[in-house]
């Protein structure tokens, strides 16, 4: 039998909600304003069942076609708001940015999981301010372009690696993402990828995909949830013991950084880490602080980086005729003799083309991350009120027609030439993905997006020089077959990938001349030329 206490909790969230229904439904409008359209919903909880459990951007671009640009939703008496164009993303979490750049507080995500530490989930206040600013200084274009040299090393093992076992793709492309951020971050270097600390690492990383989903837990859609005892609440058990094994993780992690620092390691000095600890006074912030601001950018980069590369192996394989012209490009420009490096990405617009057209074709934050609106605001007639949660349903922004015509096919011409609406030159300097709304809007766009850039347009010019990819059989593998979650890729699929005659041999001579000489490396064979399956 149930205690008074846990009565009385019930109760009042069972009032909490009703209440919270009862208000979202009486607030007046300024004049002139209107509601925006939207689907009706049920009684408390809204609109909640009428949105799939997964991929929900999808039902959101079916909406969108319905009611418009910018339509209304309720979920559990919270008003939601989900824009499908660029340009009204833009007016919105961009030229608006002081008023939809906080984020909703996730009783889940934000307090339970991340004890209000990590920045994604941080509402817009001095410590976000705080973070962000370190995080700029860590991330800067010119501090990006002295990453390279590592990109290259990585870029150098993956191809080699993926060339030799293209069925294991996955986790090529997993550990070149875990262990650039893992060099930049901790001055770790990872050989197999399964090495403790990356594999709980990447753990954290799937942990917040999955937990930061929307509708994954309960309490998200009800907060007042919280107020149930931690007996009666198992979310809460779970979410303490993950945040107790990610903060434990960060705190090793920063430990050892700080330990080869006073041992004068070289390699840890320019380290991520290295530069928030001797900057701390800089940035006012805790040991625990900095460590999250660390971590958000191996989050950011480590599972992004590697989905958009294996969305990108699957767009060539359904279009080979895409990566004729890849290899066109580069054969032009950079010959047979050696591998593509970053000095050649000016020439090479096919190249980047293919990349900005990835994150279009097949966004990995498909859904966006959502903003949180600081108050009351009217726009094209509509009103948005305070506490409104503003989605940018990248989905089906990357899928207006206007912009972006026949938007269901890959078209990397589209950034190339004149007669497509995205089109702008130089190609020496575009297409890139500066302020891309694939990385999100406003003052919340990702901060790792210069570090991306440069490993998206690597990675892409070393595959289409150093590879030829195939379907196997001759059969197509799923136009959209995607994992569920925050962040999404495509699941394993068939295709078949060989060396180029004569660049299996080069790439690993250069992998041996980097690689060779590095403890933990491991068995190191030779290429031959054949045909090698991905099953």
């Amino acid at each position: 039998m149930l205690s008074l206490s846990v009565k009385v909790a019930i109760a009042g969230v069972l009032i909490f909600v009703v209440l919270k229904w009862i208000r979202s439904g009486t607030k007046s409008l300024p004049e002139g304003a209107r509601e925006p359209p939207g689907p009706s919903g049920k009684p408390l909880v809204g609109n909640l069942l009428d949105i799939p459990p997964f991929h929900s951007w999808l039902r959101f671009k079916e909406w969108s076609d319905q009611y418009g640009t910018l339509f209304k939703l309720s979920i559990g008496g919270a008003p939601h708001v989900v824009v499908s164009t660029e340009k009204v993303a833009n007016d919105l979490m961009r030229e608006r940015g002081t008023l939809y750049s906080d984020r909703e507080q996730l009783p889940m995500a934000a307090q339970l999981l991340s004890d209000n530490l990590r920045p994604l989930f941080l509402p817009y206040d001095t410590l976000w301010r705080k973070g962000r600013k370190l995080i700029h200084h860590l991330t800067t274009a010119s501090a990006a372009t002295s990453y390279q040299p590592i990109q290259l090393e990585e870029s150098t093992r993956f191809l080699r690696d993926l060339i030799q076992d293209p069925a294991s793709y996955e986790r090529y492309l997993e550990r070149y993402a875990a262990g650039l951020i893992m060099r930049l971050a901790f001055g770790q270097t990872i050989y197999t990828g399964n090495e403790p600390s990356v594999r709980r690492i990447l753990a954290v990383v799937h942990t917040v995909e999955r937990v930061a989903s929307p509708g994954a837990y309960l309490v998200d859609l009800f907060p007042s949830l919280m107020y149930l005892p931690t007996f009666l609440a198992p979310f809460k058990q779970e979410g303490h013991a993950l945040h107790a094994e990610e903060l434990s993780l960060f705190r090793q992690l920063q430990a050892d950084v700080q330990s080869r620092l006073e041992k004068n390691d070289p390699i840890a000095v320019d380290t991520f880490t290295a530069k928030s600890l001797v900057n701390s006074g800089e940035y006012d912030m805790t040991p625990d602080q900095l460590a999250y601001v660390v971590g958000t950018l191996f989050e950011a980069g480590a599972g992004t980086t590697a989905a958009a590369m294996m969305s990108f192996l699957l767009a060539m394989t359904l279009h080979p005729d895409k990566f004729e012209m890849l290899q066109a490009e580069l054969d032009n420009v950079v010959g047979a003799d050696r591998m593509p490096t970053f000095e050649d990405i000016p020439s090479l617009p096919y190249v980047r083309a293919c990349v900005k057209e990835t994150l279009r074709w097949r966004p990995v934050t498909a859904g966006g991350v959502p903003h949180k609106s600081t108050r009351d605001d009217v726009y094209d007639g509509f009103f948005i009120a305070k506490g409104t949660n503003v989605h940018g349903n990248q989905w089906a922004i990357h899928r207006e027609a206007a912009l972006y015509p026949n938007p269901e096919h890959f078209t990397p011409e589209r950034w190339l030439e004149p007669a497509y609406p995205t089109y702008k030159e130089p190609l020496t300097t575009y297409p890139n993905l500066q302020n891309y709304s694939a990385f999100g809007f406003g003052r919340r766009i990702c901060p790792g997006q210069n570090i991306a850039e440069r490993s998206l347009n690597i990675l892409t010019a070393r595959i289409a020089w150093g590879c030829e990819i195939g379907k196997k059989n001759g059969v197509n593998p799923p136009l959209y077959d995607y994992t569920s979650g925050f962040n999404v890729q495509p699941k394993p699929f068939d295709f078949v990938l060989n060396a180029r005659k004569g660049r299996g041999e080069m790439v690993e001579r250069e992998y041996q001349q980097i690689w060779g000489n590095k403890a933990g490396v491991g068995e190191k064979g030779q290429f031959e030329h054949h045909e090698f399956a991905t099953q």
